[in-house]
This record gives C-alpha cells, structure tokens and sequence, in this order.
C-alpha cells in the first residue's frame, strides 16, 4: 500500500516533535516537507538525516509556508498536520480550507499523543498565550523545589533556529554555553535568567534524548513550555498561566483553550495591572471550560532603578515574541516606564531600520515598543542601529537578557525585571501537594 503523503506545517519546535514521535519511524506515512512560519530564516533549511532516520536517507526540506499551495498540489499531499501555535482560531480553520480545498485532510494531534513518559517526575507550565508569564513561574516553581533541596532539571519548549544536526541535545549550565550553541537573542531571553538563578537548561530538537539526558541530574523535570503549547512530556502537574490582559483569548486561540481545559492548576496572573472587568471575564471563561483545576491568583511585579527612568524620554525594548505573534498592547518595558515616570515614551518604529523595520511592517500592532529581535547577526547590528538611531535619554529594556552584552548602545540601558508574586497560599500549597504526592 502506497504510504500517505504528509507536509507537516510548523515553526521550528512542536512540528520537529511530532514528526519524531509520530512519523520518523512509521512507514505507512512519507513526511514530504516542513513549512514554516512565524520565526525569520528556518526556511529554506533541511531536517537533517541525523535525525530523521533510515526512511528520510535525505532528509526532509523545510519551505516557507507561503509555498503551502504549491507543496499539496506538486506532490499530491494526503494530509497537512497543524504543528505550531499561538494562532487565532480563526487562522487555523483558514489553513484547514486551504488544504482541505487542494485535497488534502487536515489533522490536529492530540497533545496525549505526542507526549513522552519520564522516569521522574514531571511538573510542566504552560500557558494561554505567548507572555502570560509563563518564565516567571517556571522560575518560581524551580525555586520552590531546590528550596527544599530537591534537584530540577528544566527542560524548554524548542527553539532550534540554527544548524539542526547541532542542535539535537542542548544543555546549558553556564552563560558560555549560549554562545557556544549560537543562542539567538529569543533563546537568550528564555535560557539566561535560569541560568543566573544556578539551574540547567536543556533544549534542542530530539525530546526523547533530551529528556533520557535531563533524567540523569534530577529528582523531577519541570517543563518551560513556548507560547501557548502543550507539554512535549506527559505531566504529572500541569499549572496554565492566564493572562487577564488579554481576556477572552483563552476561547479563540490554539492550543491555549487546550492547555486550559487539561490543566491541574490555573493561575491568573497580572492581578495587579489588571481591571476587575478583565479579571471576572477571564475567570468565567477559565470555569466554563475547566471545572477540575483549582484558580489561585499572582501578580507580576515590575521593578527598575526608577532614578534613571523619571522625568526622561525613553525607548521601550520588549522580549519580541511577546509583541510580536504574542500580540500585547503593552508589555513590562512600559509599565516599568509609567510607574517610574518617564517623561515620554518615543515610538520605535520611527527609527526602525533593515530587518527591524520589515518586523514592524509584517507585525501592524507594534509601534510604540521595539521587540528585541536577534536571529541573526545581520538583525542584532539592525537592532542596534535602531537603538542608537533613537532620540531619546534612556533604553528601558525589558526582555530578560542582558541587553548591553549583544548591542552597542550610544546611551544607557535601564534593565526592567519582572517576578511572580503570588496572591494567597494557594499555589504554594498546589507545589507541596506535589512534592508529597510524587518526589516524597
């Protein structure tokens, strides 16, 4: 029998994942291509043979996904499998019709079907939309367990955006380790405040190894999860951070309505910048579709030298996929700026240059922040260029890197940090019940 013919439509993470777990080694599907989307220059790449395995000799091309058309039509395409996210309900359906209308079906995976045992335990966070404060918690998680002296390997979501035979198991214990691996600015975001925090971080593209490799330094696996995904790892704790910012997303976006309805815990968050309209329509939406997961509450709590910040005109710099496909109004860069008093807050797009200025003009909801954008060399000298066109006194920079270590800037950098601060005992509770239940 003639084996299906499948074009797996991704962004350099989940789509690598499934094709591992569910085709790499099943013969009665020929995965014939990647697309990709989202992330700038992971087209155009191959998935390499290292691992794709004895029936992909050749490995597997990865295209554009603007090519999705031309792919199903060229190659009599069978099925296209959705393997990315954060995506408006809405725009998923728009690429079922345009497979289902070439002929070909459209799949969705079951997260349960994608998901690799452990031999530890594992407490994953998740989370309804790109910047819920998914980071924070993990970091508060991970505190809460070495506190009491049990070891934490953390694992996060993909972000394979280089050379991938390379990149099969990353593991990263000390700050050399980002340039090692050629982090990209995004990576960096994720990686480095772990790191400074004294823990490891383990990323890359094979999840069954990296998790066999994690296995061997910890007493329990916690999972860092990207956008709004599911756990790659099947959990035995699922927290899903819901961000009240952006109330009524948690019933239009995929997967985060997903992640919703599976979890063990839902924490709201940003409680503190938060109207109370937002916060009861987020909280009804949250009961409608999960009635088994308890709801405790958290603030995020921005801090910054606000003697730099009063009275000047400033740059905002934001983490990028928070406003980018994450799509925030407004992230911590301008509240830090707002709660310390900045005389004004200049709009980056003004001085937006190369590959920064095709950012603002592919993302029509940015203007005010500028997203600290760096997968390449080519676009961390834009960035700095951008920075240093600025008319301004001060960069407010609140992505979670050290921003002064990649870019030249012609004027100082305010670091913003932002923390959970927990309302309430109850997700300390949810985090001992843990320990008790399954590390003892």
């Amino acid at each position: 029998m003639a084996r299906k013919k499948v074009i797996i439509l991704g962004a350099a993470g989940r789509d690598f994942h499934n094709f591992n777990v569910l085709f790499r080694e099943n013969r009665e599907y020929e995965v014939v291509a990647f697309t990709a989307n989202q992330i700038p220059y992971i087209s155009g790449r191959r998935y390499p043979r290292e691992l794709s395995g004895p029936l992909y000799p050749n490995g597997i091309g990865i295209y554009d996904e603007s090519e999705l058309e031309s792919l199903i039509d060229r190659h009599g395409i069978d099925i296209c499998m959705m393997a990315y996210s954060d995506l408006p309900d809405v725009e998923v359906m728009e690429k079922a019709s345009i497979a289902n209308a070439h002929g070909a079906d459209f799949w969705l995976a079951s997260p349960g079907h994608t998901m690799i045992r452990s031999r530890k335990p594992v407490f994953a966070v998740c989370a309804v939309r790109t910047g819920s404060g998914k980071s924070q918690t993990s970091r508060y998680v991970a505190k809460f367990f070495n506190s009491r002296g049990i070891r934490v390997a953390i694992v996060r979501h993909p972000m394979p955006y280089g050379v991938l035979r390379d990149e099969i198991v990353e593991r990263f214990a000390t700050l050399k380790d980002l340039d090692r691996f050629k982090a990209t600015i995004e990576e960096r975001e994720e990686y480095e405040t772990h790191i400074r925090n004294g823990f490891v971080v383990f990323a890359g593209v094979d999840y069954e190894k990296i998790l066999r490799a994690a296995e061997k330094e910890a007493d329990v696996i916690l999972w860092d999860g990207g956008n709004n995904d599911a756990s790659f790892y099947k959990p035995d704790f699922l927290i899903t951070v819901a961000d009240p910012l952006r109330a009524g997303n948690e019933m239009t976006y995929y997967p985060g309505e997903t992640v919703v309805r599976m979890a063990d815990l839902l924490l709201v968050n940003k409680v503190n910048t938060a109207t109370k309209t937002e916060l009861t329509m987020l909280v009804d939406d949250l009961k409608s579709i999960n009635d088994k997961g308890a709801i405790v509450y958290a603030d995020s709590v921005v801090s910054a030298d606000g003697s730099a910040i009063k009275g000047k005109r400033v740059l905002v710099v934001e983490d990028g996929p928070t406003i980018t496909h994450g799509g925030m109004r407004i992230g911590a860069g301008t509240i830090a700026a707002r709660k310390y008093r900045a005389r004004s807050i200049v709009f980056a797009k003004d001085y937006a240059v190369g590959t920064i200025k095709d950012t603002f003009d592919k993302y029509r909801n940015l203007g005010q922040e500028l997203p600290a954008m760096g997968y390449s060399k080519r676009q961390i000298k834009d960035l700095e260029e951008t920075i240093n066109n600025a008319r301004c006194d001060v960069v407010v920079s609140a992505t979670p890197i050290d921003l002064s270590s990649l870019v030249k800037a012609n004027k100082p950098i305010v670091k913003v940090t932002y923390e959970l601060m927990p309302r309430g005992r109850g997700l300390d509770r949810a985090l001992k019940r843990f320990v008790d239940d399954f590390i003892g």
